[in-house]
């Protein structure tokens, strides 16, 4: 199963509103979105150009949705109470796709560096000499659990980003998602 098959199983019937934060200079999953028949926007600084995407920091977005997907940017956002908060205001269900690089192994590491043909970084060590200050992936459910209430979290392979076809031991990477709680509903803005 891919991430867009678990945000299609989570997400209200389309055609929702569906705001996709941090989906890259490739465009997330914003194109299946839309092809499935739901209303989708993507947005980035570096997002694509085109009707379907704006190249903004997703703090600055404001507006209604049905459903906001992030897809492994949360551990990079600071500070993350906030930014989680504003998830919050924006929408009444998330779904994540994420990255708990804290659970990184030496094991895991070694098997990983000695992979042939990557197409992310050539070493775990390089890879966390180039992103200091990340947040654990405790850190970041955390954030989430604070305004949402947690309907599924599933524990993938994600080296398979880097790796293309290759079958990874790991189980590092997460999907996610929550339902707004009572306590953020009563105190995000009306709509």
């Amino acid at each position: 199963m891919e991430f867009i098959d678990f945000v299609l199983q989570e997400l209200p019937p389309a055609p929702a509103r569906v705001l996709e934060i941090g989906c890259g200079d490739q465009g997330g999953v914003v194109p299946e979105l839309v092809e499935a028949g739901y209303e989708a926007l993507g947005v980035d600084p570096r997002a694509p150009a085109g009707e379907l995407y704006l190249r903004r920091d997703f703090r600055e977005i404001g507006g209604a949705f049905d459903a906001v997907v992030a897809g492994r940017m949360l551990h990079h956002v600071d500070p993350i109470e906030p930014a989680t908060g504003h998830i919050a205001a924006l929408a009444p269900l998330v779904l994540v796709n994420e990255f708990a690089w804290d659970l990184i192994d030496e094991s895991l590491a070694r098997w990983y560096d000695a992979q042939p043909g990557k197409t992310g970084p050539p070493t775990v060590e390089e890879w966390r000499w180039r992103h200091p200050g990340l947040h654990p992936h405790g850190v970041v459910l955390a954030a989430l659990r604070a305004h949402f209430d947690e309907r599924a979290l599933e524990w993938v392979p994600y080296f398979q980003n880097w790796l293309g076809d290759v079958e990874s031991p790991d189980r590092i990477g997460y999907w996610w998602a929550g339902s707004r709680t009572e306590t953020t509903r009563s105190s995000a803005p009306s709509r």
